[in-house]
């Protein structure tokens, strides 16, 4: 059984090792330390002093107090990871807590921010916890871009390092290929008819559009889908001669599967569809639901390189390119 703080019955918890520990082990000041670690400006120390310093403090297993570390930087040693507002399934929230876990380690303390209609939110946070760096899956809207280059704060954009590869273009091909595969070559995208939802659509479209030219299909057809035009959409689609939809989330799809179904259609005898995010939803759906899947470890393991890199902290070579999707095939294709 756990003992106070995690300790089990009758096991002796080691103290916490300190800089004086650390200054004792490589022979220096308690202040040579605390410039060592805290990387302050403006004291010559050499390289040999530096090297020991960084021995002692690995080998005593130091871990720098994060307010102490930030109050010597003159930061608040935050970072904020913006959530996106836009479906993208449980990924931005499972990467999220990674990121949060590892960063800690690093002292660095990540707080997760939710993307709201106005974005208020965000630029208050910037102006007001004066952040070391922003992340985000996705790029931000202008006001924040602003708000961020007045502050001096760098950006790091998940979705578009190169250790990602494309998202959107491998995510297409996916889709496309499986579709092909599958005998399909009239396919149409069907988009959320709700405004704040119209970012993520765009962004996955310009994937499926690429992946259809690339092996010559018909023209892909596009439509904003609603709870009130679904039916006539799916209708619509299946008397041109569509055989096959990529939706530009698992919600979306879920809606199209609805629009089947009212339309007294079969899926996917006559209209197959397919998602991306994996959704929990489209596993329990009728029929249950084909999607891509993303990976939250590989996803935060390129954000956590690329922001360590950024702030010019102690990080692991950057990830070579990650297969971070994976496609799950079930009863609707």
């Amino acid at each position: 059984m756990a003992g106070p703080r995690g300790a089990a019955a009758g096991e002796t918890r080691l103290p916490r090792p300190t800089t004086a520990d650390v200054a004792r082990l490589a022979n220096v000041s308690t202040a040579t330390v605390s410039y060592v670690l805290n990387d302050v400006e403006g004291h010559r120390i050499s390289e040999r002093t530096r090297d020991a310093v960084i021995r002692a403090a690995q080998q005593l297993g130091y871990r720098p107090n994060l307010a102490a570390r930030n109050l010597a930087r003159g930061k608040s040693g935050a970072v904020l990871y913006v959530v996106p507002r836009i479906a993208v399934g449980d990924m931005p929230l499972q990467a999220g807590s990674r990121m949060t876990a590892d960063l800690a380690r690093a002292g660095l303390l990540q707080i997760q921010i939710f993307e709201t209609e106005d974005d208020r939110n965000i630029v208050d946070a910037i102006e007001n916890i004066d952040p070391v760096a922003v992340t985000s899956l996705f790029p931000l809207p202008d006001r924040v871009v602003q708000a961020m280059k007045s502050a001096n704060i760098p950006h790091i954009e998940i979705g578009t390092l190169p250790a990602l590869g494309n998202p959107p273009e491998s995510v297409g091909e996916i889709r496309i290929d499986h579709l092909v595969s599958r005998g399909h070559r009239e396919i149409a995208f069907a988009r959320a008819g709700a405004k704040r939802w119209r970012a993520l659509g765009d962004y996955w479209l310009g994937g499926v559009l690429s992946a259809a030219t690339a092996r010559q299909l018909p023209p892909v057809r596009v439509a904003d889908v609603t709870h009130e035009n679904v039916e006539d959409v799916v209708t619509t689609w299946v008397r041109e001669g569509v055989t096959a939809v990529c939706a530009q989330s698992d919600e979306v799809a879920c809606l199209i599967l609805f629009g089947v179904r009212e339309a007294g259609l079969r899926c996917p005898a006559d209209l197959a569809v397919i998602g991306v995010d994996a959704a929990p939803i489209g596993a329990l759906s009728s029929p249950p639901l084909t999607t891509v899947e993303f990976n939250p470890s590989a996803v935060a393991d390129v954000a956590i390189a690329a922001l360590l890199a950024e702030l010019d902290y102690p990080s692991p070579p950057p990830p070579q390119a990650a297969d971070i999707t994976r496609l799950i095939v079930r009863a609707s294709t």
